[in-house]
């Protein structure tokens, strides 16, 4: 097919809002094979392993600056009791994880496990406490146990169990989709539930929590409101700073129906494109809900954090339907480029995004295989590191020039071309999507304010959309140095072949 020409702007001496490294945060739960089989194997495995946890798995996610891990969930956290997972292993109860499979859970893996790995990953614990079924006591004195000096009896206790120091603790949610599995709550219910349990999540010595309040799912922006309005009538309150500092939303990209969500790897040419138009409507939801915040707080000081995102399909067949498990192909490391490109757009307001989960479920960076033990990192997880640049990078407008290539997707436009850029230490870092299933584009980019003498560009591609990395086949969607790319003039061409993500860097001049 024929190529289609695609003609932009960007100023980059116009720096916009700083692209929050947390937006490329990511999710455990304790969920099928994600935490144990998954981070961690236990100390007697013999997969090479620090304190059980599994080390090439560490190794595979510093690659990717992960900059927070959010756990123990997701649905699981309403259900998870901190004490029972600290202490001597043989005296940790067992539970049963009701929400996913039913299966029995010996606790090993609990609040010290979870620090050391964050340690391990060098990365920041985002930890979501339990409302549903837990106590304001019980989420206070964790947050007791985890940050403060000092003497007191969480203190003791903590080092008693072998951690003398506490850890810093920035970020730590109040409850998990409270609207469904956290509680079946009102956003009324909840708003009072939230502002109780955040008093008593309060800060010790210099730790100063970051508390999340759990909201809404997809387009529920009454949920949204009502959690502002709470925030605006104790604003006449005498209170150091707001009870809650962000309020999340969860928005999954399911192309088919939550009974039946479709298969991960077949699929036609129609259900990719609709996959695609869902994941574009991440922007609408985030200016859905930006644009009820900024009724409440024009200077957005409270941030929105998408803590579950990315796609959802039917799990694998012969797989336990508890366990979430997917393949992961090149459709799916476009959704995941897609949200980059519109969680930059939104970096004034958008402070951090989970997607979910980091290993074996749903839209994972990493698959690990039980029978050989092989590590398999997914297309998605090549998204991350090629645009890992951008963490922490001034955003840069990108400014279209006459029509965008579309096509009609189910009723709506679904542009094809979808371009973000940054700059950060004197670089420039453009990321280019192509999601014609079938047409290849070129895209002409001026850049004005600035030159960038030479770039190197990676290109991430497939043979075909449902192409996917498997213990055999490690590396049939990874990235490859891409030629298509040149700069002369002040203007930056590159080639993009269909179904492909590039990214293109370089020093400014």
């Amino acid at each position: 097919m024929t190529d289609t020409a695609v003609n932009a702007v960007i100023n980059v001496d116009i720096e916009g809002p700083q692209i929050n490294r947390h937006v490329y945060g990511h999710f455990a739960e304790h969920l099928g094979r994600c935490i144990y089989g998954g981070f961690y194997v236990g100390e007697d495995s013999d997969i090479p392993n620090e304190g059980g946890i599994r080390l090439d798995v560490v190794e595979a996610l510093k690659a990717l600056d992960i900059p927070n891990l959010r756990w123990p969930g997701g649905c699981f956290a309403d259900e998870y009791h901190w004490r029972d997972g600290i202490g001597p292993k043989e005296d940790r109860p067992v539970m049963i994880n009701t929400h996913w499979g039913g299966v029995e859970e010996n606790n090993h893996f609990g609040t010290h496990e979870f620090m050391a790995l964050c340690e391990l990953l060098e990365t920041e614990p985002y930890i979501s406490g339990n409302v549903g079924s837990g106590t304001v006591q019980e989420m206070s004195e964790w947050v007791e146990y985890l940050t403060r000096d000092g003497d007191s009896p969480a203190v003791r206790q903590r080092k008693a169990n072998g951690r003398e120091e506490p850890w810093k603790v920035k970020y730590f949610g109040l409850g998990n989709e409270t609207w469904g599995c956290g509680g079946n709550m009102s956003a009324e219910q909840y708003a009072l539930e939230a502002r109780r349990y955040a008093t008593y999540c309060r800060d010790y010595g210099d730790n100063k929590l970051y508390r999340i309040a759990a909201g809404a799912s997809d387009f529920s922006y009454g949920w949204t409101e009502t959690l502002m309005k709470q925030l605006s009538h104790l604003g006449c309150q005498r209170v150091e700073r707001p009870l809650y500092q962000a309020v999340s939303v969860h928005y999954y990209t399911v192309a088919g129906t939550w009974a039946d969500k479709g298969a991960a790897t077949v699929f036609t040419e129609d259900e990719y494109y609709t996959t695609m138009a869902k994941a574009a409507r991440t922007d609408e939801l985030l200016t859905g809900h930006g644009n009820v915040m900024d009724l409440y707080d024009p200077q957005k000081e409270i941030g929105i954090v998408l803590d579950e995102w990315g796609t959802w399909w039917n799990v694998e067949p012969g797989t336990n339907p508890g366990f979430l498990y997917q393949q992961n192909t090149m459709r799916d490391a476009l959704v995941a480029s897609v949200h980059f490109d519109i969680f930059h757009k939104h970096a004034d307001r958008l402070v951090m995004a989970n997607i979910a989960q980091t290993v074996n479920v749903l839209q994972a960076m990493i698959l690990t295989d039980p029978d050989t033990k092989a590590l398999v990192l997914t297309p998605t997880y090549h998204v991350f590191r090629m645009n890992k640049g951008h963490q922490d990078a001034a955003s840069l407008r990108v400014d279209t020039l006459g029509e965008t290539p579309s096509r009609e997707v189910d009723g709506a436009s679904l542009e094809t071309v979808s371009i973000s850029a940054s700059r950060k230490d004197g670089r420039l870092l453009v990321s280019l999507s192509n999601l014609d299933a079938e047409a290849a584009q070129d895209v002409e980019i001026d850049l004005r304010g600035g030159a960038v003498a030479e770039v190197e560009s990676l290109i991430l591609t497939a043979g075909a959309l449902q192409d996917h990395n498997t213990p055999q086949t490690p590396e049939t969607v990874a990235p490859r140095p891409h030629e298509g790319v040149s700069v002369s003039g002040g203007k930056l061409r590159v080639h993009l072949p269909a179904h492909s993500f590039v990214t293109v860097a370089g020093a400014l001049a």
